[in-house]
């Protein structure tokens, strides 16, 4: 079994790259405090590289490992491949705690599938010792995969103290960071762990592991490319990682699909199996990990195949980074730090699994080897006492007796002071503790009313009683539900923007941030639904597209530092605001021009433009650029025939144009999966339910009306917007990160 320690490397040598992290136990997290991460030349599993070839590739990565990292004091922790690895979950027969050991040598005799001889093994009691049957994990590997592992790090003097197998680091992992995935043996969550020539596929519960490896993984996509554009395995790696950006992206993708649908059939299959096994289990989620779940579309079409929900971590939840380690660098690597995540939670002495395939000639020469220099310092110590007492024992005793009450009263005072300044060394450390960690609770909090109060302005900057007192009736009609009131005013002559998604995010650097494009349009969204529904039935078209196309980051990505200097950077929010009007005239509510002389024509963005004089104070904010890279205003006729804001009015469906509204449940929500009951469907006003939704002019026979460019003829009621802009945050603190420092926190209203 492991033990904990109070710092560990773990290393995963891989054959892609090699990956290490320096962790260590800060408070209730993990806090890392060195990592790296090393690609081969080559990627060792591809053909065409000899067995000495590869030996060199390793010692190459190891050797700058050591030369970039200090790995002489702290104990370390490697996993090794499950290709050839065994592990079994078994129930033992109420047995006494002193005869588990026994018990369970027994029983793995039985269970595993090689000679004892030939295999490293190790194992876990799962249950509480309390109760009567106890839940043990036995888990195996041969000797010669373990041997082949500490071959290459003793090659560079680096000593391991602990091995565990890939599935059972993963499974460690998965336990301590995401807890509220693993609560239940009746609700499993699977890790894919998709490496460059395998898959390890991990099902995991409160008190059991089953895994399996599928021997396809990233290796598969790169034949696929070279094989189909007869390319050697060096350059179809390159158009592999590069094929979103390339103009033959199509043509790549083609060439991989076979691969994709193999590898998410295996998967499919080992699932399969694993739920006919335990058929009182469900599969609630999977979690990808490993370098593999790079490549575009992969997990998208294994979403589609499992029809189970599919996450891929860009952070991990419990474990904190060391001040003076980048963090952005760390987090391109989150998806390869899960095994040594794992790895270094088992040396922490924090993971569930602790068992140890460290082969036991190996455990007992390091455990003599660190017990040396005890019993070299016991001697000299001991030789030293035997001189002293040979030369001073004559002496000692004829003083002994004389000064015996002067030594006594002089140990006594003495002992005293060594207490009392013992006492006051562990006070003052404690109050230093104490102000630390107080001070680093209150940071959190210093800057937590910026985002509520640029919520609270920006809506006080829309049509309101205050900013449009002419219809101060209307909003107060409004606000008490008063529907009769409001239809008393025509709907275009309403001075109202109804918002259905607003956004806010922090950055760094205004200069360099971009505005983000994300499926809030109703038609497209629809489409995309529709599409998800096809399954392994998709056309060519489709299932490319679906590939080529991402989905569901809902959040503004900044592009880089560029050339920059902290002090040319201007720190603010960027901020996306959807919606729709009646008002006849919506520019004139959103940006009228040459306005600024009379406030009571203001629009949205001319309130942002003054805001000093809009809310009548020293504001923190202030607009920062009318350019067409900073500010984006477009709008549009709310039309079912063209993309509209997503939260748009309400679906109903009309039985025959023309006809009483006739809605149901079952009609809103076939509109929500993309289909459409029978009737004509149309968008009203959730309080009014007046129609909101453009409608086609026909003619006396009934057709549609065109004008003159032969365009349909429209009635228009409503009309959407979508508005994009950024304020600098004039009061920002000055430093690195800010958001991440102060605990600033973005989203959605």
């Amino acid at each position: 079994m492991a033990a904990a320690s109070d710092a560990i490397w773990a290393i995963d040598l891989g054959n892609h790259s090699l990956k290490a992290l320096h962790l260590m136990v800060a408070g209730d997290v993990v806090q890392v405090i060195g990592f790296d991460h090393i690609p081969h030349s080559k990627i060792l599993s591809v053909g065409g590289i000899s067995a000495a070839e590869k030996e060199e590739l390793i010692a190459i990565a190891l050797r700058q490992f050591v030369q970039r990292n200090e790995v002489d004091y702290d104990p370390l922790i490697v996993s090794v491949p499950s290709q050839n690895s065994f592990a079994r979950f078994v129930t033992l027969p109420p047995v006494e705690q002193k005869r588990l050991p026994e018990i369970v040598q027994f029983e793995a005799a039985q269970q595993i599938p090689f000679d004892m001889s030939e295999v490293q093994w190790d194992y876990q009691l799962m249950s509480e010792e309390d109760e009567p049957e106890k839940k043990v994990g036995i888990f195996a590997i041969k000797n010669e995969v373990v041997d082949g592992v500490l071959e290459h790090l003793e090659r560079e003097d680096l000593q391991v103290s602990f091995v565990q197998i890939t599935p059972m680091a993963l499974y460690n992992y998965l336990l301590f960071d995401r807890p509220d995935l693993v609560r239940s043996d009746k609700r499993a969550t699977v890790i894919v762990n998709v490496g460059a020539d395998g898959t390890d596929l991990v099902v995991c519960t409160a008190s059991g592991v089953w895994q399996r490896f599928i021997v396809m993984g990233g290796n598969a996509f790169t034949k696929a490319i070279a094989d189909t554009f007869k390319l050697n395995l060096e350059k179809a790696e390159k158009l592999k990682r590069t094929a979103p950006m390339s103009k033959y992206a199509r043509q790549i993708f083609q060439a991989m699909r076979p691969v994709f649908t193999d590898w998410a059939s295996e998967i499919q299959r080992s699932l399969g199996f694993y739920t006919s096994s335990n058929p009182d289990v469900k599969l609630s989620r999977v979690v990808a990990m490993g370098g593999g779940t790079k490549l575009r579309g992969l997990l998208k079409y294994l979403q589609q195949t499992l029809q189970i929900p599919v996450e891929k971590p860009d952070a991990f939840k419990r474990m904190a980074i060391a001040p003076g380690l980048s963090s952005a660098k760390f987090h391109e690597s989150v998806a390869d730090f899960g095994v040594v995540y794992g790895l270094g939670l088992q040396g922490l002495g924090m993971a569930r699994i602790e068992s140890n395939l460290l082969p036991k000639s190996v455990a007992r020469s390091m455990a003599w080897a660190s017990k040396t220099k005890y019993f070299l310092g016991a001697a000299v110590l001991f030789l030293a006492v035997m001189l002293m007492c040979l030369g001073r024992v004559g002496l000692d005793r004829i003083a002994y007796a004389r000064n015996e009450s002067t030594r006594s009263m002089n140990n006594s005072v003495v002992n005293r002071a060594d207490s009392k300044i013992k006492a006051a060394g562990q006070r003052e450390q404690q109050e230093l503790e104490f102000e630390q960690r107080i001070k680093k609770q209150f940071e959190q909090f210093k800057y937590r009313d910026t985002v509520a109060g640029l919520y609270e302005l920006l809506l006080s900057a829309f049509p309101n009683a205050r900013n449009n007192p002419e219809q101060r009736a209307l909003y107060e009609a409004f606000e008490a539900g008063d529907v009769q009131s409001i239809m008393e005013i025509p709907r275009s002559e309403r001075k109202q923007l109804f918002i259905t998604n607003l956004s806010v995010y922090y950055s760094d650097d205004l200069a360099t941030a971009q505005f983000g494009e994300t499926a809030m349009m109703r038609k497209d969204a629809m489409m995309q639904m529709a599409a998800g529904e096809g399954g392994a039935g998709y056309e060519d078209d489709d299932m490319m597209a679906s590939m080529l196309q991402l989905y569901g980051e809902d959040y503004l990505r900044q592009m880089g530092y560029g050339e920059t200097t902290e002090e040319d950077k201007h720190p603010g929010f960027i901020v996306s605001i959807w919606g729709y009007s009646p008002y006849k005239d919506i520019g004139a509510l959103l940006d009228p021009p040459n306005v600024k002389d009379d406030r009571s024509k203001w629009g949205v963005m001319t309130r942002m433009e003054n805001l000093n004089e809009f809310v009548d104070a020293n504001s923190p904010f202030q607009l920062y650029s009318r350019d067409s890279s900073h500010f984006r205003l477009r709008k549009g006729v709310v039309d079912l025939e063209q993309d509209v804001p997503m939260g748009v009015g309400v679906t109903e469906i009309l039985r025959e144009e023309g006809d009483g509204k006739s809605s149901s449940p079952g009609a809103q929500a076939g509109m929500a999966y993309g289909f459409i009951t029978s009737g004509t469907q149309i968008l009203v006003d959730p309080m009014t339910r007046e129609r909101i939704n453009a409608k086609a002019l026909k003619d006396q026979f009934g057709k549609p009306r065109y004008d003159g460019m032969g365009k349909p003829m429209l009635e228009i009621y409503d009309n959407w917007f979508s508005l994009d802009f950024k304020l600098e945050w004039k009061d920002a603190p000055d430093g690195g990160d800010t958001g991440s420092a102060t605990g600033l926190t973005s989203g959605r209203y």
